[in-house]
């Protein structure tokens, strides 16, 4: 009687469990919490060190473009917090498009000027589609996003020394 029960109540938990998956909306596979940050390299080596500073205020945008006509169907931006972290949730499945969150705007005059920005790396492709892959649906993690300085700050060879390198850079 006892393994009766046992295999009853068993059966019972996987068809509420399949009942849930049933049940469940649609619209969640295609819901993408895009996280990332934007920094400043102090010392112009293309990575962040100790002395690399989080920029607040900067601006990032989303862009999907259809891949053969390069047509823009969505944008999005979105600004840094203090800790130079953003975040955006993106709804619906972008599997046939080329997204990209791109670095706009720094809040920073020594990390960029107007007229001449120098980025480190503007831009970088984001997957937004539950088709492809990746385990979580959920959360897309950017790979940081920076602006250059136009000279290195004096502390710089110390870091490098402290990190073991030498780097590509006259002082």
């Amino acid at each position: 009687m006892a393994k009766f029960f046992i295999v009853f109540l068993a059966s019972a938990l996987c068809f509420t469990t399949l009942l849930h998956f049933a049940a469940a909306d649609a619209d969640d596979l295609d819901r993408f919490h895009i996280k990332g940050s934007v920094y400043c390299d102090t010392c112009r080596v293309q990575f962040m060190t100790r002395l690399s500073k989080v920029l607040e205020g900067a601006k990032v945008k989303l862009e999907c473009k259809g891949r053969e006509n390069q047509t823009v169907t969505l944008t999005k931006e979105a600004v840094t917090d203090k800790d130079g972290k953003y975040e955006m949730v993106v709804m619906g499945d972008h599997e046939e498009e080329v997204c990209e969150i791109i670095l706009e705007e720094s809040p920073d005059a020594e990390c960029s000027e107007v007229n001449n920005q120098e980025f480190l790396r503007n831009a970088a492709r984001i997957s937004l589609t539950a088709n492809d892959g990746i385990v979580s649906n959920e959360v897309r993690t950017i790979n940081p996003l920076g602006f250059m300085r136009k000279t290195s700050l004096a502390d710089c060879p110390l870091v490098f020394k402290e990190l073991g390198i030498v780097p590509d850079v006259i002082f």
